[in-house]
């Protein structure tokens, strides 16, 4: 997937001033930024999209949701702004950010909300979740593996 989808599905949410923010955020290694792995699990996601054959509007859901499932605007690794038990609260952070920023449909609430299952004990009550839900995971461990910090912590073991 590239820019131009992206741009097609969530030109608004792309270019939102907000959401550039997300670059200063570190995420999975100091490599790596919320705003870098949202784009990867929106890529990610987008692709599984495209092999289940979703319509343009699940696709959008998909490509929207994906973009805005870590949009609690904090840096987490920071001991000054880390929140305790981030894992299981920044999902709903995400979400209510991310509703007064942008007008999203019920899918999109749902993704953001739920992508964190099973540690958010809620189930996804639309397949768009699950799949965006699988595509960060997938994303997050290929971001871990390739951190120095993840190569270090193999190492040992």
């Amino acid at each position: 997937m590239g820019q131009n989808e992206i741009e097609r599905y969530a030109g608004a949410i792309l270019n939102d001033p907000r959401f550039q923010q997300l670059r200063s955020f570190e995420h999975h290694g100091p490599a790596n930024t919320v705003y870098d792995h949202s784009l990867a699990v929106t890529r990610a996601a987008y692709r599984i999209a495209c092999a289940l054959h979703l319509s343009e509007e699940e696709t959008a859901s998909v490509v929207r949701a994906a973009l805005l499932h870590d949009f609690f605007m904090y840096n987490w690794n920071d001991p000054a702004s880390m929140r305790p038990l981030h894992g299981f609260t920044h999902a709903r952070e995400a979400l209510s950010n991310a509703q007064k920023q942008f007008e999203l449909n019920e899918i999109e609430r749902d993704v953001i909300k739920k992508h964190m299952f099973p540690l958010n004990i809620a189930l996804p009550r639309y397949r768009e979740t699950a799949l965006v839900s699988a595509a960060d995971k997938i994303s997050a461990v290929m971001e871990l593996l390739h951190s120095a910090r993840a190569l270090r912590i193999l190492r040992r073991c």
